[in-house]
């Protein structure tokens, strides 16, 4: 074996230890969102973590309102785990995989 491939398989190693300790961050990540009666919290894995519904503000009657509060709420907990996953990797340098 040539010093080149100790080379490509350090940067491998490198590039897969960057990549798990990316996924722990986001791992632990928390994110709360709430629209209406529906409270979602979602980690930065886009894992949701716990939905509750605040039945005080329920109308049932008008259950299309709780069913848009749901969706709205999981839309926005998605979006800003991608934007916290996105932040996070910036911070980190990326990553960048060798020989490409």
């Amino acid at each position: 074996m040539n010093m080149a491939m100790f080379g490509k398989a350090k940067e491998q190693f490198d590039f897969v230890k960057k990549a798990r300790e990316i996924q722990k961050k986001l791992r632990d990540e928390v994110i709360t969102v709430e629209s209406g009666a529906v409270t979602i919290v979602i980690n930065g894995e886009q894992k949701i973590q716990n939905v509750s519904i605040n039945k005080d503000d329920i109308n049932t009657d008008k259950l299309e309102i709780l069913e848009k509060d749901i969706k709205t709420a999981i839309e926005s907990a998605i979006k800003k785990s991608q934007e916290v996953a996105a932040n996070l990797m910036k911070d980190m340098g990326g990553l960048n995989f060798p020989g490409m």
